[in-house]
């Protein structure tokens, strides 16, 4: 019989129990933790800029054209846009796992016959591959007492970004709030006039003036001497300086039409932290990647940035995502221990033998462990559906177990050896475990088969309960009744301990003897009864359901909260209220 092969050698089922719990604890280490299962929910945004032009014009010229090209392209989900003033903003929300690289070809190659379309003075519309309005994972604020708004975004741009950019499984990284440098010229339309200067005669002379020149090299013979041509402008003075045009035997410049002063592109947004103005660093992480380690590797990086940073420089984490999913992961596996340790007493108290308390809980530990060598082949990451999984395991992977111990206890308690009573017990039962394993797996396995997303977040759950189910009788028929032959006592040596606990036991089987037999003469009030209890869970369940939602509401540490100002406020107005 299958089992005896087993429980005649002894050696060679411990080795096969350690070779499986060994590969699922290297799968343990190459898997992703995150907080849910992986889902793609691909987001394209696509932004274009036209300087000058207002909500209304935007909305005409550039976004409707762009939404009436892009409409056609396939696994859309829906399209989202907005126009304001000088920007267009569209989001297209692909199909839960769709392939976005080849929607991002498709949507490239309707696009190319619309940009010749546009207006003059359009840029070239911008194409990401994420969402502008998800919060990023993590998000550092940068604030100074002694620099401007415009300085930290410089110094971010130039210092720090480049480093964190070329982290293995960063999506993005933004600076958010941010005013990059740039010179603002203030026309002064009277002077214009009475000068005889229009504003095409201010573009033109930057276009011949303000150039970047390419002015070779002198070659000896010797010696090779690069020509570096300053024919480019760069401070505010030398923008004063610069030559309009000549009229009357007279030098027109810049600063006779215009004040000049060094500021930034926008001063649209604004962002402060403890009341001073700040700069954020907003990164977002592949869906792919494992947020802990590449949050671990994020904050390594910055430490060693911090030590070169300015001392003004104060960098606060406002948010981090891997906090909380790090300390749910950590809730979770709490609660799989404690299950563990009620198993653990349950079966104690109705054994009363650590020997034969060992031969089930040994179960636990490597139905899991091997468990994760499943989840690895089937691409599947540590998280907190596949954790919640391994909670339900717990109480599920030692029935298995149980049912042979109890049956091989059973022809110990009748007078034979433990080694004759795990042979003939295990082969008795062996079919009931495959039976038990089975039935349930399948109750599990279907869910995984499902479509949406419920197949996509429940997946992961189904296939790993049902895979730490089955290694579990798998063990139940291996390990277990060879540990049965070895750890457990004849009828005669029971402690006083299990003796006591066998007649508590036998006293209340006659109590439940007697219970059942009152019961199966009173079978209408108990029909009734069970009635009545389906009917009070159907009342329960309307609102239940009326208040359903995709998972609980969970306390992150986080209060976000919206408001908006009247209608043609500004960032001043904005800041102060």
């Amino acid at each position: 019989m299958f089992t005896d092969f087993f429980i005649q050698r002894p050696v060679f089922s411990i080795a096969l129990s350690l070779l499986l719990s060994t590969i699922g604890l290297i799968a343990f280490h190459q898997l992703t933790i995150r907080q849910y299962p992986e889902m793609t929910a691909n987001a394209i945004a696509i932004s274009t800029t036209y300087t000058g032009a207002n909500a209304e014009t935007v909305e005409s010229f550039i976004t409707t054209k762009v939404e009436n090209a892009i409409s056609g392209v396939d696994n859309i989900d829906y399209i989202k846009s907005s126009s304001t003033p000088e920007k267009s903003q569209i989001v297209i929300h692909l199909a839960l796992n769709a392939d976005v690289d080849s929607a991002l070809e498709d949507i490239n190659s309707n696009l190319a016959s619309v940009i010749k379309k546009l207006p003059e003075g359009v840029d070239n519309p911008v194409i990401k591959k994420n969402d502008p309005d998800a919060a990023p994972a993590m998000i550092v604020t940068f604030s100074s007492t002694q620099r401007t708004v415009a300085a930290m975004t410089d110094y971010l741009n130039r210092i720090i970004v480049p480093q964190l950019v070329t982290i293995s499984g960063i999506g993005s990284v933004d600076v958010l709030g941010n005013r990059t440098y740039a010179m603002r010229l203030w026309l002064n339309p009277l002077k214009m006039a009475a000068l005889g200067v229009s504003a095409s005669d201010i573009e033109d002379a930057f276009d011949d003036d303000n150039i970047q020149a390419q002015p070779g090299a002198i070659r000896r013979s010797e010696q090779v001497v690069a020509i570096n041509a300053q024919t480019s402008i760069h401070t505010p003075d030398e923008f004063r300086q610069l030559v309009i045009k000549h009229q009357n035997n007279r030098v027109i410049r810049l600063s006779d039409v215009a004040d000049i002063e060094l500021g930034a592109e926008s001063y649209t947004k604004s962002i402060r932290i403890d009341g001073q103005n700040a700069v954020e660093i907003g990164i977002s992480i592949k869906s792919s990647a494992n947020p802990l380690g590449v949050a671990k590797e994020v904050k390594q990086t910055l430490a060693k940035l911090r030590q070169q940073m300015p001392n003004d420089f104060h960098m606060v984490y406002a948010r981090d995502n891997s906090t909380y999913i790090e300390l749910s992961i950590h809730e979770v596996i709490r609660t799989m221990v404690e299950a563990a340790i009620f198993v653990f007493f349950v079966i104690f108290i109705f054994l009363g033998s650590l020997r034969a308390v060992l031969i089930p809980i040994v179960t636990i530990p490597l139905s899991l462990i091997t468990t994760f060598a499943v989840m690895f082949a089937m691409h599947f990451s540590i998280n907190m559906l596949t954790m919640l999984a391994f909670v339900f395991a717990v109480g599920m992977v030692v029935d298995d177990a149980i049912v042979v111990l109890e049956n091989i206890h059973r022809h110990i308690e009748a007078g034979l050896t433990p080694t004759k009573a795990s042979l003939k017990g295990a082969r008795e039962i062996v079919f009931v475990i495959v039976a038990m394993t089975f039935t349930l797996a399948a109750v599990y396995i279907p869910i995984g088969f499902t479509s949406g997303l419920t197949s996509i977040l429940f997946k992961e759950f189904a296939f790993t309960l049902a895979a730490a189910v089955i290694i579990s009788g798998f063990i139940a028929l291996t390990l277990s009744p060879m540990m049965c032959s070895k750890l457990m006592k004849s009828r005669i040596n029971e402690s006083i301990i299990e003796k006591k606990i066998n007649e508590y036991c036998d006293k209340l089987t006659r109590i439940y003897e007697s219970v059942l037999t009152r019961i199966l003469k009173d079978r209408l009030i108990i029909m009734t009864s069970m009635c009545a209890i389906l009917c009070l869970g159907l009342v329960f369940f309307i609102p239940l359901y009326n208040t359903s939602t995709l998972s609980p509401d969970e306390d992150q540490g986080l209060l976000i909260g919206k408001a908006a100002g009247p209608t043609g406020s500004n960032i001043h107005y904005t800041e102060q209220y």
